[in-house]
Formats: C-alpha cells, sequence, structure tokens
C-alpha cells in the first residue's frame, strides 16, 4: 500500500492506474485492482480519533465504538474497488454535508467539554473535503468507462437499541430513483435475506424498515452522477455484541465470503438492465 497525497490518487485515477493507498494524512484508504463499473463503501468503518481532541472529548472510547460501523470494510474487502473512511465518525462524519459533519452533541450527549476551536474544525473539514473530492475524480472516471455504475454504500446499525423486531439486513432508499431502479433494489434485497448465517441469527431483509438512505455519501453520488445508483445497506450487528465491544469473526467471515459472491452477481444483473 502506499501513501499518496490526494492529488497523486487523483492523478493515478485519471491515468487509470491500479493502486491501493492510504491518503497522506491517513483519513481514508482507496484500493483500485481494476476500474470494474461498481464500487464497495465503508464510510464509516473508521475509529482513529486524532489526539488533538481526545481531553476535550466526553465520549469514551466505547461510546464511539458503539456508533461507528466496525468490520464493513473488511465484509467487502477482496472487491476490486474498495473506498473507506479511517477516522471515527466523531471526529467528523463523511456520512453529512460539510455543515453538519461535525458533531456538538451525538446521540443526545454532548460532545466536547468545551466549544472545539476553529482550526481543530478546519482540520476536519479538510479531510471530509479531500475524501469527495477523490469520490467524485473516482465516479467520474467509471462513469466515462462504463455505461452505469453501481455502489454498495455499506453500513451497520446496533439493533439492541429498538423497541421492536428489525431485520438483518436494511435497505434505504428514499433519495433514489426508484421508478428506474427498483427492480434492482429489490434483488438485493432478496439476495441479502438469502444469506445464512451461523447460530441461527435471522436472514430478514427490508426495506428502509430502520434507516431510509438519508446519508450523504448516497446524496452526494447521486446529485452529482445520474448513471450511478447507490445502494444504502446496512446490517444490524449481529457479527458482535455491541454492548461489550466483541467482535465474532466467524459472523464477519460469513458475510464476507457470501457478499464475495453476491455483490458481482448483482452488478451483471444491474448492468444487464436496461
Amino acid at each position: 500500500m502506499l501513501k499518496l497525497s490526494v492529488a497523486q490518487i487523483i492523478s493515478k485515477i485519471e491515468m487509470e492506474q491500479p493502486f491501493e493507498a492510504v491518503s497522506d494524512d491517513y483519513s481514508f484508504t482507496l484500493k483500485i485492482e481494476e476500474y470494474v463499473p461498481y464500487v464497495c463503501g465503508a464510510v464509516h468503518d473508521g475509529h482513529q480519533f486524532r489526539k488533538s481532541l481526545w481531553d476535550n472529548c466526553l465520549h469514551t472510547e466505547y461510546e464511539r465504538w458503539y456508533e461507528e460501523d466496525p468490520c464493513t470494510k473488511q465484509m467487502v474487502r477482496s472487491h476490486p474497488i474498495v473506498i473507506a473512511g479511517c477516522d471515527s465518525r466523531f471526529e467528523y462524519d463523511l456520512n453529512r454535508p460539510p455543515e453538519t459533519a461535525i458533531f456538538d452533541t451525538a446521540w443526545g450527549k454532548k460532545l466536547w467539554k468545551t466549544p472545539l476551536p476553529e482550526k481543530e474544525k478546519d482540520h476536519s473539514l479538510q479531510k471530509h473535503e479531500h475524501f469527495y473530492q477523490v469520490v467524485h475524480a473516482l465516479i467520474a472516471k467509471l462513469e466515462s468507462l462504463h455505461d452505469k455504475v453501481i455502489v454498495y454504500d455499506m453500513h451497520s446499525y446496533n439493533w439492541k437499541r429498538w423497541d421492536r423486531e428489525v431485520p438483518t439486513w436494511n435497505l434505504g432508499t428514499s433519495n433514489i430513483d426508484n421508478q428506474r431502479f427498483g427492480d434492482i433494489v429489490e434483488q438485493w434485497r432478496s439476495k441479502l435475506g438469502s444469506i445464512e448465517f451461523p447460530y441461527d441469527i435471522p436472514q430478514t431483509a427490508l426495506i428502509n424498515d430502520t434507516f431510509q438512505g438519508n446519508g450523504y455519501f448516497l446524496k452526494y453520488i447521486t446529485k452529482n452522477f445520474k448513471d450511478t445508483l447507490v445502494l444504502a445497506t446496512e446490517i444490524s450487528k449481529v457479527y458482535c455484541d455491541e454492548l461489550t465491544g466483541i467482535i465474532y469473526p466467524e459472523v464477519v467471515k460469513t458475510v464476507e465470503e457470501r457478499l464475495k459472491q453476491l455483490i458481482p452477481l448483482q452488478t451483471e444483473e444491474f448492468l444487464a438492465q436496461l
């Protein structure tokens, strides 16, 4: 893996070069093995939290981990194009627009002991901006090479906080063209629902049941690229104990292995659709 500036990353994309890199500020990674018509994204996978924020933060490391999406990059790491955040959403949230990407409160609890200095905000927002500069360059390049592109926007959510039964998989579709892509959404929901888990974990997959797909990553790509479909795909945290932070690697591996098969299959069906 290389360490590259944003300008170097974009240059390699423009020249259609395969590479794997971390940004030179270590805020995100991008792997491109081949310029295929699909991308896997894990914007909330990161847990890094820069030291200059530690003493001012009221949330514990566990509280931050609880709201992040651990292992979502691992679930899609075998695919040709994978982009993932390295920093915690408590530093800045890649799935929110710049104006709301830095939290004052997080899930009902004040985040900072004292208001963040502007220099700290600017530092975080620069990393947010750099990520989306690369996203824009990547999708623009893929649309120039292919008739259409599909992005698998991977997330996870805490199922134990709900006071009702919730699905193992949720697709959020409120901000995509459902008239154009509704059949693809249903195909993807059905495939996710076919995944068999160990320990009698339910195979349920629903649409807009827990989340509706309101994230900025989806909205940014959808707004700027008319021939790219983003599938906001949430797995409930059945792959860990969300109350203790213990990861179940055998469940994570199950998801990874099944997505290794299902994502290329779904992409083929997407490309075959008029």
